[in-house]
């Protein structure tokens, strides 16, 4: 059987990224950041020595990459990424479900469908594989940002949204200190999940703890309404333990006093390693001089992203959801 042009693609990445793991020795994550610059640039980086360079240049012969578009680059990077993070056990390590990326993207493009020119933020990027699908998704004028505190993966994402012509201005920094960013129309993000150990850091939120260290996923929602416009929409991917955990009152208050809860979509456990992984996608609008919500939130219990008649289905009544919200 002919390969897939995005099997082509990552076989080329897989082997060329082993190529230099070899050779210098490097993680297969930091050695694939390597062979994605080697490829956007179309050449070695000129430090490398000349064996590592000649083995390079010789691979890229074999690739023409005009013919690849945006989506099978993305789609290859992400498999590639995966295959690193098998490797690595870092919790922070983890991609969102390629189906669950676009699925946020359809959810923003629905959001935003009367504006012609959007600013869009993840504070919490990764690999940029989310951000990256949604912005690919919206057909309007972007201006996107991005912030993530692990390097080996910022560089992943600045690569990859580089060999897929996406402009990001991203952020190396821990997304809870403060940005250099006017507030944005949109925020997406994959939030992470668990407790965020700088208390000092912590003490200026609303909803940091009364003792001990704060949840990370409670901090990261009230950063990112400080960073959204007034009548601007969040949809995050948070844990489904959120709304009855540890924590979860003081949760409740916060969003009733500054946000309209627009929708909850619960995703299937399916979708997930394991239940005590399971997530929803949570849609907010920041409240503002002229904002209310919607007369009936938007509730949905998905079934299997691989059932397409049933996703069909919940996404004709989601049509119809926002045609009246839109109203």
């Amino acid at each position: 059987m002919e390969k897939t042009n995005v099997e082509v693609l990552f076989d080329w990445m897989d082997h060329t990224t082993q190529i230099i793991e070899q050779h210098l020795n490097e993680p297969y994550l930091d050695s694939l950041i390597i062979a994605l610059e080697t490829m956007f640039y179309q050449g070695a980086e000129e430090s490398m020595d000349d064996i590592l360079t000649h083995k390079l240049h010789t691979a890229l012969e074999q690739l023409r990459l005009e013919n690849y578009d945006a989506d099978d680059i993305r789609k290859a990077i992400q498999f590639a990424v995966l295959k690193g993070m098998k490797e690595v056990t870092q919790q922070q390590h983890m991609m969102t479900p390629e189906a669950v990326a676009l699925l946020i993207g359809y959810l923003a493009q629905k959001l935003t469908e009367k504006q012609e020119s959007i600013r869009i933020f993840d504070p919490a990027c990764g690999t940029g594989n989310m951000l990256t699908t949604v912005c690919s998704q919206l057909d309007k004028s972007i201006e996107a940002y991005a912030s993530e505190v692990d390097s080996t993966l910022v560089q992943l994402a600045l690569v990859s949204a580089n060999l897929q012509k996406i402009t990001i201005e991203f952020f190396h920094q821990d997304s809870l200190r403060p940005f250099l960013l006017d507030p944005v129309d949109l925020i997406v993000s994959d939030l992470p999940v668990g407790y965020y150990p700088d208390d000092i850091r912590a003490a200026n939120y609303e909803l940091k703890a009364e003792d001990g260290h704060s949840y990370a996923h409670h901090l990261f929602i009230e950063q990112s309404m400080n960073y959204t416009k007034e009548g601007g929409y969040l949809v995050l991917l948070l844990p489904t333990f959120i709304f009855d955990g540890e924590g979860s009152d003081k949760l409740h208050r916060y969003l009733q006093k500054y946000t309209h809860i627009v929708g909850v979509l619960q995703l299937p456990e399916s979708a997930f390693q394991s239940e005590k992984n399971a997530k929803c996608i949570v849609i907010l609008q920041k409240k503002g001089k002229n904002t209310e919500g919607p007369k009936q939130p938007l509730l949905v219990q998905l079934p299997s992203l691989k059932n397409t008649r049933a996703m069909e289905d919940i996404l004709n009544k989601m049509n119809n959801w926002f045609s009246n919200y839109r109203k």
